[in-house]
């Protein structure tokens, strides 16, 4: 498989080409740290000492967890299945890559 080129070891770029933000995209962020907040209380609703007379009878922390993972999760699905595609920089007269 080669790859065509106007110059030694560099590639042409199509301006047609575009890729996912992946790691970058603030929906994946989002997720991951509502996720482990989620954990984090979660587990201290498993574990810790539940109060329930502040709350009414409700594991405060618990819930708040389970909801938070909801959500959390919920984020990192929706940046998986509808990905946010980025074009790829345009080449100027000179062949190199416009920053």
């Amino acid at each position: 498989m080669s790859e065509l080129t106007n110059r030694p070891g560099k590639p042409i770029r199509r301006p047609d080409r575009r890729h996912t933000a992946g790691a970058l995209d603030i929906r994946n962020i989002i997720g991951a740290l509502l996720s482990t907040y989620g954990v984090i209380l979660a587990l201290v609703g498993l574990f810790g000492d539940a109060d329930t007379d502040k709350t009414g009878g409700v594991n405060a922390n618990l819930w708040s967890g389970v909801a938070l993972l909801v959500v959390g999760g919920a984020f990192l699905a929706w940046a998986r299945l509808k990905p946010i595609l980025v074009p790829e920089a345009k080449p100027d007269q000179d062949g190199e890559t416009a920053e």
